[in-house]
């Protein structure tokens, strides 16, 4: 949702995650009802106790009690109205937070490249945590808090409703004062976020990067940098207390002088023997009651407007197209024929295409590779084939259909990835192969994925086995082991296509070897497409494409363009001699 709509819009649909607590939230309601019922009794006990006091011989002895009860049915219904509101707010920000990582992963690449991962987590943290005090919380406040000011102004019209009518003229400027507030709320609050976002990034990238920060001195600068962005989310939040503060006392200001008003104008009603002793005491009592409500009122303005504000920045992301899924066709298991023709893809705003004019053919069985300079495109032409990105021109296909015909899952289900960077989650090693749609695999056939990647030896001189934990982000293992599980896994899918994308950039001689050897085993009866930053490691590739700015401007095996003596000969020779260097 754009936040040019309207805050009402935003709280209307925000409180449709509340839908499914209607229950726990209808019993908080009439929780809420009995406090403030019991409030109105313990001011309307105020006139005859008053009077009592006046005339002693008159007081009833279980008016005493009658207070003591009517705050024990206040304490228990408060505590319904609690319990009701707390699970209710934290329910929906469970809600939201599963929602919106589900929407994340619907997402197209793009997305991903638009937004880095520290502002996601804003949003499925602190925003979303917002966004429940809006929904429930903020609600508890001033639904209690009206009730409580509309138990006492009841009590006060039934008193005297001529000295009620004469305050009323200080609504006016109490709701200017409150409207005021809330627009000042909104517009600070939208920028707060933004701002907790930019703070979380800068303290991901310095943490992340700890390594390159300590050896090229830039400690200072690092946090010089993230101490301005501090500062100034320092200064947003007190703008918001500056807001809070100011407000509360201007209305604290404006019912004290709808107290001083009550005094004058009850005192000249008592006066004239129209107004009891009980009775001025009881709207004094009342009116008292009203001014710290009215204050609460003001306060969780900050906490509607900062929870409206963060639902905006979700319902953004809820509101966001999902990457297109738009394909019938069913596949369980494709031949594997890839085909590219005049495929050209751009990355948004850029005003060159990442890739032009890409047409080839990747046969079942055959490996083709890939290479060419940093930036060259290799990249983006691998991504295009899972649709992790969208095509401005032309045409891919498998087995004779474009992508697109197929269903996103079963396209991608003919798909495995072995990158440079591996990526594992926290969990264990049979955990990390079995992975997704793989974890009902049987042990008989991770062994064999196992074996076959030649992990098996590091994982049996672990003492938990497949058991054993990788760690964060596999911090466990070295570069070469975490390497084979990624092959492994590639192994246990058994995908008709396999993409290599530098898989051995990164590695030792002795890690390298390994990782080949298994690399060997995994890619006969396949399309295999391989991204090769060592050219050495291609020598038996059945195609190899070179890229240059986005274009294919040789292809041919590698005698071939070795022979041909361009580009292709120049960046082997290259390598060749720092090789021998």
């Amino acid at each position: 949702m754009s936040a040019a709509l309207s805050p009402w819009l935003t709280y209307r649909r925000l409180l449709g995650f509340a839908h499914p607590y209607r229950i726990l939230l209808l019993a908080a309601v009439l929780g809420m009802v009995i406090e403030a019922v019991a409030g109105g009794g313990f001011l309307w006990l105020m006139k005859p106790i008053t009077d009592n006091l006046v005339n002693p011989e008159d007081i009833d002895p279980w008016m005493p009690l009658a207070i003591v009860g009517l705050f024990m049915v206040r304490g228990v219904a408060g505590y319904l109205t609690d319990i009701g509101m707390g699970r209710a707010a934290r329910s929906i920000a469970r809600d939201l937070r599963v929602h919106v990582l589900a929407k994340y992963l619907r997402l197209p690449g793009l997305q991903f490249d638009a937004e880095p991962v520290p502002s996601m987590l804003v949003r499925l943290g602190s925003d979303s945590d917002q966004v429940a005090q809006a929904a429930v919380d903020a609600m508890k406040v001033t639904l209690q808090q009206s009730l409580q000011v509309l138990a006492s102004l009841v009590m006060m019209l039934w008193y005297s409703w001529q000295v009620t009518l004469a305050i009323f003229v200080l609504a006016p400027p109490l709701a200017w004062v409150m409207d005021k507030v809330a627009k000042r709320y909104r517009r600070i609050s939208h920028r707060i976020q933004e701002s907790g976002a930019e703070l979380l990034q800068a303290a991901d990238q310095t943490l992340s990067s700890q390594q390159e920060v300590k050896i090229y001195g830039a400690q200072r600068s690092e946090l010089e940098r993230y101490s301005a962005l501090a500062n100034t989310n320092l200064k947003l939040a007190m703008k918001v207390e500056t807001t809070r503060s100011l407000s509360s006392a201007m209305v604290q200001l404006i019912g004290a002088v709808g107290l001083a008003a009550l005094l004058l104008i009850a005192g000249h009603e008592a006066a004239a023997g129209r107004l009891t002793v009980g009775d001025f005491v009881a709207m004094m009592l009342a009116m008292m009651a009203i001014i710290p409500a009215l204050k609460q009122l003001t306060n969780v303005q900050n906490m509607t407007q900062r929870g409206i504000a963060s639902a905006q920045r979700l319902f953004t992301v809820l509101d966001a197209e999902d990457e297109p899924d738009a394909g019938t066709l069913e596949l369980q298991r494709a031949e594997g024929r890839l085909e590219f023709r005049d495929v050209t893809a751009r990355y948004p705003g850029q005003p060159r295409p990442a890739m032009e004019g890409i047409s080839f053919v990747a046969r079942p069985g055959t490996v083709t590779a890939i290479v060419g300079r940093s930036g060259s495109g290799k990249s983006t032409l691998i991504k295009l084939i899972p649709r992790f990105y969208e095509p401005e021109s032309g045409q891919i296909l498998l087995d004779g259909h474009p992508v697109q015909d197929y269903r996103l899952a079963d396209l991608r289900r003919q798909i495995a990835l072995v990158g440079q960077q591996v990526v594992l989650f926290d969990g264990s090693i049979a955990q990390n192969i079995a992975y997704g749609e793989l974890q009902d695999s049987d042990s008989q056939r991770l062994q064999q994925a196992i074996a076959g990647a030649n992990a098996h030896e590091f994982v049996e001189q672990l003492p938990q086995g497949i058991a054993a934990p990788v760690g964060a982000k596999g911090g466990r293992l070295s570069g070469g082991q975490r390497q084979r599980l990624a092959i492994a896994r590639a192994m246990l899918k058994d995908a008709p296509i396999l993409i290599l994308d530098e898989a051995t950039a990164a590695l030792d001689n002795e890690s390298e070897r390994l990782v080949q050897d298994a690399l060997q085993r995994l890619m006969p009866d396949r399309t295999t497409l391989v991204i090769a930053h060592r050219l050495s490691t291609i020598e038996h590739a059945d195609q190899v494409l070179v890229m240059d700015q986005g274009r294919i401007v040789e292809r041919g095996t590698h005698r071939e363009l070795l022979a041909l003596g361009g580009l292709y000969e120049h960046l082997y020779r290259m390598q060749f001699r720092e090789g021998q260097g």
